[in-house]
């Protein structure tokens, strides 16, 4: 079993595309990827800058990620640079995760409109949603941003937010950890006590945790 942590970068469609619009909201600029083995060990790293098809990357999306229309201009489309990373990806036994369902819903609607003969079947099957089984585990009923995951596993964010490369990688992070049940409860005490406050320790947390105590208020 392989297992591929993958993020994606977004583009607006233009507003004068209105039938592209009905369809699909934004493009994919970006796709980067981590490829792990059977013991959750690093194999491969995939990125990719792609052209987008319907307008020209916006500017508060270069602010964001810092990918420019220079980056992306005379790069592949969708319909190639999604096939690259198909190949890449290869035939073995797969599971895909990415942080949170908009990424493959993304891929969903791009596929459609851009590759109707591809089964997004493919996708589904291979799919797992890491935030989700993340929330779960520790029995969060709002879903944590991954700087937070990464945050109360006492790591910083390596590299820069919204490089989808950078992305993956630190979500991979999160995946390998959660394979040991041992380390995960152990790492992730200060997290659970936050849950389970005693006394005269909730406050000393809370500080290191500002953004689990918000959402302990909504538990």
């Amino acid at each position: 079993m392989k297992h591929i942590v993958v993020d994606l970068e977004m583009n607006p469609v233009a507003k004068e595309h209105r039938e592209i619009r009905r369809k699909l909201n934004g493009e994919i600029i970006e796709i980067g990827a981590v490829r792990l083995n059977e013991n959750f060990e690093q194999e491969d790293e995939f990125q990719c800058y792609v052209c987008p098809e319907y307008g020209m990357v916006k500017k508060h999306i270069t602010e964001l990620t810092g990918i420019t229309q220079e980056k992306v201009a005379g790069r592949p489309a969708f319909s190639e640079s999604f096939h690259s990373f198909v190949a890449w990806i290869g035939e073995a036994e797969t599971k895909i995760y990415s942080w949170s369902m908009s990424d493959i819903k993304q891929l969903r609607k791009e596929c459609r409109l851009k590759l109707p003969d591809f089964d997004v079947n493919w996708l589904d099957v291979r799919w797992v949603d890491l935030q989700q089984a993340f929330d779960d585990r520790l029995g969060l009923h709002n879903s944590l941003a991954l700087k937070h995951a990464l945050g109360a596993m006492g790591r910083r964010f390596e590299g820069s937010q919204h490089s989808a490369l950078a992305d993956a990688l630190n979500t991979s992070a999160v995946l390998t950890l959660m394979q040991d049940d041992a380390r995960f409860c152990e790492t992730m005490r200060p997290v659970l006590e936050i849950l389970e406050p005693s006394e005269g320790l909730s406050n000393s947390i809370g500080d290191l945790f500002p953004d689990l105590e918000k959402l302990k208020s909504n538990l």
